[in-house]
């Protein structure tokens, strides 16, 4: 497998998804709260949705190809290798202490491939135990980050996450793909948490992390740390944002769409918070400036403006709607080729203000039903696709993709 992410938005390459399964439709309503959505999801819809999302990403990418799920990159980890099924179990045990499940670890490893796999997505097993599905797995973002040609695995905040952490620590380290590199897996202490929400690759040298409800101080800290080490980062922005549901990682407030354009969240971004702090390597260490503002911060890097694209307009009520909706996450295919959901009309509006050509979904495939779209730079597109089931999970375009490689950009 291919490394190489130095930007949000070169032509996308190869990406890691998920497409829902039946583990959304094991949520019982009085558990939703506790597997962290607002509402119970449609399981055919939000399928549906999620496989047109993949079919605009095939009229961008190579040939059509570079899609990986990760549910399917797992089994194929466990069929691949007894050890990453020993490992599996091993840590499955540990991370759920309050089923007790101990007693059954030598039953467990006994389990063929295909009743692990089961068991680590919808929490079902032929054995006398029970844990909760994992219906969170479409928002594959947060399971780690590619920096460069190093993959930094995410240590989930959340009960509710944590097996997600395991399966794609087991890929990472077991598949094929990635266990040829082991030296390009970047793993993080436990008890410090990170998720790829909070990770915004700006270019090959500067990194932002979000220092927010999911990501820890001493996770972001030792992320930088480690991206020094062993990357070409030099300069990480910590960006401290509201502990809350709504603003739960960076990307949910700030996302790239071209290298000098960004969708924002205007009541966290556009002011000057003294939230930014400037981390880079000084010896052994490194050494920390505040900043004013993310603009300030990433103006003064870039050494030139940026433009902020408003998440739902103007009017103060569309933008805390649409953020809340996810309009500020949205997902580049190529430098001025974003997707978003549809119910964001506002955060289009602005797109289109910004002279983005906005589309539909179905208009975009047929426009191009013959083959690819040209990622020449000829126009900035931004296609809306829907998302009315998706959308209820509290994730967005970029929350459900975890992208592998990239063409690489000029700076810009």
């Amino acid at each position: 497998m291919h490394l190489e992410i130095t930007s949000e938005v070169g032509r996308l390459r190869a990406v890691i998804v998920h497409t829902p399964g039946a583990e959304v439709s094991l949520v019982h309503p009085d558990q939703r709260a506790e597997l962290l959505f607002e509402d119970i999801i449609f399981e055919q819809g939000a399928r549906e949705e999620h496989l047109n999302m993949l079919a605009l990403f095939r009229k961008v990418l190579p040939d059509g190809e570079g899609i990986y799920d990760i549910a399917n990159l797992f089994r194929q980890a466990l069929e691949y290798s007894e050890e990453a099924r020993a490992f599996f179990v091993e840590r499955f045990v540990q991370l759920h202490p309050l089923q007790n499940l101990r007693p059954f670890e030598r039953d467990l490893k006994r389990l063929e491939a295909e009743a692990l796999y089961e068991l680590a997505i919808t929490g079902r097993s032929p054995l006398p135990i029970t844990v909760p599905p994992t219906p969170n797995l479409m928002f594959t973002r947060d399971l780690a980050a590619v920096v460069g040609e190093h993959i930094l695995l995410s240590r989930a905040a959340t009960p509710a996450r944590v097996r997600e952490s395991l399966i794609m620590e087991t890929v990472a380290l077991y598949h094929p793909f990635f266990s040829a590199h082991p030296d390009r897996v970047i793993l993080l202490d436990y008890g410090v948490t990170l998720e790829g929400g909070d990770l915004i690759v700006v270019n090959e040298h500067i990194v932002m992390i979000g220092h927010s409800e999911r990501t820890s101080f001493g996770g972001a800290l030792s992320a930088a740390m480690e991206l020094f080490r062993r990357t070409r980062v030099r300069h990480v922005l910590l960006v401290d944002i509201p502990k809350q549901r709504a603003s739960m990682h960076l990307d949910t407030i700030f996302t790239f769409t071209s290298p000098r354009e960004c969708v924002v969240f205007p009541p966290l971004v556009e002011l000057p918070r003294y939230n930014v702090v400037h981390l880079f390597p000084e010896g052994e260490g490194m050494r920390a400036e505040l900043k004013p503002s993310i603009r300030a911060a990433l103006e003064e890097l870039l050494g030139h403006e940026l433009v902020f694209i408003r998440c739902g307009g103007l009017a103060e009520i569309d933008q805390y709607r649409e953020q809340w909706t996810d309009g500020a996450n949205v997902f580049a295919l190529a430098p001025g080729v974003v997707i978003g959901y549809e119910r964001n009309q506002k955060t289009f509006q602005e797109l289109k203000a910004h002279g983005y050509r906005v589309v539909k979904q179905r208009g975009f495939l047929d426009s191009y039903e013959d083959g690819g779209f040209p990622v020449d730079g000829s126009e900035k597109i931004a296609v809306m696709f829907e998302g009315y089931e998706l959308s209820r999970g509290r994730g967005g375009a970029r929350c459900m993709t975890l992208p592998l490689a990239r063409d690489p950009i000029a700076q810009a």
